[in-house]
C-alpha cells in the first residue's frame, strides 16, 4: 500500500475541519467590530478601511499601488484614492519608483509609523487576553505551524502535487 494515498486521505478527511477553521479566522478578523474595538485601544481615529492599507506599507513599503491592491483583494482605483488620503493625513507618502520611476510608491512617515505601533501594541494587548491560558508549547506550535501554512500558501502550487491519488 502506498504511503502517499494513505497520507492524502488523511488530508482529505481534516480538510473539512481546517476550511471551517480558517473560514471562521477570516470572519472574526472581518468584523467591523473588531476593528473599531482595535482603533479605539490604538487611541485612533482612523477610518477603517484606511488602516490595513497604513500597515501594508509599513509593512511591506515601499510599495505600488497595484501590488498593495492585489495584497489586500481591493480595486487598484480604490487603493489609489485610499492611499491618496493616507498621505493627506501625512501617514504616507508617495514618490516614484526605485526600480521603476513611472510607478509611484507609497512609504510610511514617521506620523504613520507611530499609528502602526500603536496598533501593534493594541494588538499586542488583544492577543495578551485571547492566549493567556495557552500553554507556552501549544504557543509555540501555533506559530510554527501559522508560519509554514503562510509559507506554502504562498507559494504557487505544484501541479504534480496537486493530482488526485
Amino acid at each position: 500500500m502506498s504511503t502517499k494515498k494513505v497520507h492524502n486521505a488523511h488530508i482529505r478527511a481534516l480538510l473539512p475541519s481546517l476550511h471551517a477553521s480558517l473560514l471562521e479566522i477570516v470572519t472574526v478578523l472581518n468584523r467591523p467590530e473588531r476593528d473599531d474595538e482595535l482603533l479605539a485601544l490604538a487611541g485612533l481615529t482612523l477610518e477603517r478601511a484606511l488602516f490595513p492599507l497604513l500597515v501594508f506599507v509599513e509593512r511591506k513599503g515601499p510599495i505600488g499601488v497595484v501590488d498593495l491592491a492585489g495584497r489586500i483583494g481591493r480595486d487598484y482605483t480604490t487603493v489609489s484614492r485610499q492611499v491618496a488620503r493616507l498621505e493627506e493625513l501625512g501617514l504616507v507618502e508617495r514618490r516614484a519608483g526605485s526600480a521603476d520611476k513611472r510607478v509611484r510608491e507609497a512609504i510610511i512617515t514617521p506620523k504613520g509609523k507611530s499609528a502602526t505601533d500603536a496598533l501593534d501594541a493594541a494588538r499586542e494587548i488583544m492577543a495578551l487576553g485571547l492566549f493567556h491560558e495557552w500553554s507556552r508549547e501549544d504557543l509555540d506550535e501555533l506559530v510554527r505551524l501559522m508560519e509554514k501554512l503562510a509559507e506554502g500558501m504562498a507559494k504557487e502550487p505544484a501541479r504534480s502535487n496537486l493530482s488526485a491519488n
